[in-house]
């Protein structure tokens, strides 16, 4: 199938802007899609429409063009978090041709003199500011595209929370158009008036109060709100150590407590997922609560039991087992639902899951290994190493053995 599909970037210029054999494609469609504001004028039998609200209404404005000429107006890149990504997931790569403009992040780490290279992009248009969490670090340097005015201020509020109330922000409205404007403050400092449509630079600044939270697994326990049903941070961070997180990837969490293991599998691999199975009502609301705090908003929870949770649910390419260990209804389930090649990690600290564990060893393979973790502790007015619950850790690839 030839292309029937064009999806032009375009700058704050305009569509008159365009280089001349992208123009050529725009006048000889038969439809035009794109936001009010990128629109050409209508004339002749072209019919030029403008996006409808929600985006699935958009796709299908799309899907019902299809075969017949159609060019799609986009912002910038729109292979970078816009349109094109979305289509990309409807339509064979033979159906469209992408023709990218300047981005905003181009632009934007342009005007900020910032290596464009070593700095974090990301989108917060149209999701939640949560996602800004993980980058929170001390020196990293932000880019971000931005839904409406109110962004800024989550945004503001944020860094303070985290005691990054020293961090230069920069909004940069209209990038590339006639009314181009920068504004730079502090987070510490009262909001500027800004208008709807801008991208936000943000340097970090830590306080020396900010608790470090690095993407790399094993966050202190703190970080966590909890009941105590929490894998401690040393086993947490080995057990996603041999989990393995990559881009893409989904997990599930099973007994997953406050989430923390789903949290940081997420938080650790660009576009990772995790679904958190818990029976525990008091425990939903943890989970939710963490997944905010640590930008992982995405992160779903099946609530109840995890054997009637796991119907119909998507394949996951690892699962842990951090609850309910021993119970072998519960196991054979999950080594049913994960995909050959999938990691499944188990951590037991009763001699019944313990037992288990050994069990399924022996007859799957992999490495059982034991973990005995020792914290500085007081007696007296002596100090001494108090040991915490040993903790039998079973590794296997699904695949290994016959």
């Amino acid at each position: 199938m030839s292309a029937w599909l064009h999806i032009i970037g375009v700058t704050e210029q305009g569509v008159d802007a365009l280089p001349p054999a992208q123009r050529a494609l725009l006048d000889s469609a038969e439809t035009v899609l794109g936001p009010k504001r990128l629109l050409p004028e209508s004339g002749g039998t072209q019919n030029v429409m403008a996006w409808k609200i929600p985006l699935s209404a958009m796709i299908e404005q799309v899907l019902a063009a299809r075969g017949s000429q159609t060019i799609v107006l986009a912002t910038g890149d729109p292979n970078w978090f816009g349109i094109g990504v979305t289509l990309g997931r409807h339509l064979d790569a033979d159906e469209f041709t992408l023709h990218p403009a300047a981005s905003a992040f181009q632009l934007a780490a342009a005007k900020m003199h910032w290596p464009l290279q070593n700095v974090t992009t990301l989108s917060l248009h149209g999701r939640k500011p949560a996602h800004l969490q993980p980058h929170i670090l001390p020196g990293n340097r932000i880019l971000a595209l931005t839904s409406d005015a109110g962004t800024l201020g989550a945004v503001r509020d944020m860094l303070n929370a985290r005691c990054y109330g020293q961090s230069r922000l920069s909004v940069l409205e209209n990038l590339g158009a006639d009314a181009e404007k920068r504004t730079d403050f502090a987070a510490n400092e009262p909001l500027p008036e800004i208008c709807e449509f801008y991208t936000l630079a943000i340097e970090c600044v830590a306080d020396h109060a900010a608790p470090f939270l690095p993407m790399l697994p094993g966050l202190p326990d703190e970080s966590f709100v909890s009941d105590g049903q929490l894998t401690k941070r040393d086993v947490r961070a080995t057990t996603l150590a041999k989990l393995g997180p990559y881009p893409g990837a989904l997990l599930w969490d099973v007994g997953a407590g406050c989430g923390s293991v789903g949290i940081e599998w997420m938080r650790a691999a660009r576009n990772a997922k995790a679904i958190c199975f818990e029976r525990d009502p008091a425990r939903f609301e943890m989970i939710d609560t963490n997944r905010m705090a640590l930008g992982v908003p995405d992160l779903e929870i099946r609530a109840g039991e995890a054997l009637a949770g796991m119907i119909d649910q998507p394949v996951p390419d690892a699962i842990f087992i951090g609850g309910d260990v021993a119970n072998q209804a519960l196991f054979a389930a999950c080594w049913q639902a994960l995909r050959l090649g999938g990691r499944l990690v188990a951590n037991a600290v009763t001699i019944e899951g313990e037992r288990a564990l050994f069990d399924r060893q022996a007859q799957h393979g992999g490495e059982l290994t034991r973990i005995e973790i020792a914290v500085l502790d007081n007696v007296g007015q002596y100090r001494a190493f108090k040991p915490r619950m040993a903790v039998t850790q079973w590794l296997v690839t699904k695949g290994e053995t016959a």
